[in-house]
């Protein structure tokens, strides 16, 4: 007004120019936020795997188990299947004191056992599948150890009847192949009694499967025997 000129007011620096600097104890609080962000997702991971892990093992289990039953209920009645175990009732017994089956008994083991091992290399039960056990059963007359070997050898004359490659009916090379690999024998003297003696001199096949995570056993690899000749001749 009177020729006075007012200084322009420099103008200051605003908030966005001035520069950040985060505090040592918020970087310390984000990086422990992180941290346990991190933690739970780790742990939520590896509890639902103990939690399911098992749990879907034992269902692919159960399922090889149910195609076994279907199989066996279609195809051979007179067989059943009890848990995990196959039982031929019947159709397989022995006579007193005898570890020989009769021909029609051989023919049906013959028969049913590489069903079970097509089986056992399906898709459903490959994973899981681990081996066979031929479990021999005597009655309650005789001693214990008397009982226990001859359940042995009724076990070892199943073993015979698979293996005999000189029989019409005999299994392929894959079959004899994978008896050989996956059976085993075992005998159980006197236990697991039946209401009688006859029904108790009787042989069954438990499936045995591997546990959650276990890995399966390397198979020595060996030429099959081209002639059998079982020890119990």
């Amino acid at each position: 007004m009177l020729g006075l000129t007012t200084a322009t007011k420099k103008a200051s620096k605003t908030e966005a120019e001035k520069p950040f600097w985060i505090s040592f104890s918020d970087l310390m609080t984000a990086l422990m936020v992180l941290f346990l962000v991190a933690m739970t997702i780790t742990l939520m991971s590896v509890t639902q795997k103990v939690i399911s892990g098992p749990e879907e093992h034992r269902k692919k289990v159960d399922a090889c188990m149910a195609d076994m039953a279907a199989m066996t209920a279609e195809q051979f009645p007179g067989v059943e299947i009890k848990g995990h175990s196959i039982r031929f009732g019947t159709l397989a017994l022995f006579a007193t004191n005898k570890h020989r089956l009769d021909a029609k008994a051989e023919a049906t083991l013959r028969t049913y056992v590489p069903k079970v091992l097509l089986l056992t290399r399906s898709p459903g039960c490959d994973p899981v599948f681990k081996r066979v056990i031929v479990e021999g059963f005597a009655s309650q007359s005789g001693t214990y150890i008397y009982n226990l070997h001859l359940s042995l050898q009724r076990a070892e004359r199943v073993l015979c009847i698979l293996l005999n490659p000189s029989v019409p009916d005999a299994l392929n090379e894959r079959d004899r192949r994978d008896v050989r690999n996956l059976f085993l024998v075992g005998g159980s003297s006197f236990n697991a009694l039946k209401p009688s003696d006859a029904e108790s001199q009787r042989i069954e096949l438990k499936l045995e499967f591997l546990g959650y995570e276990e890995e399966r056993e390397q198979i020595r690899e060996a030429p099959l025997d081209q002639e059998l000749k079982c020890p119990l001749e």
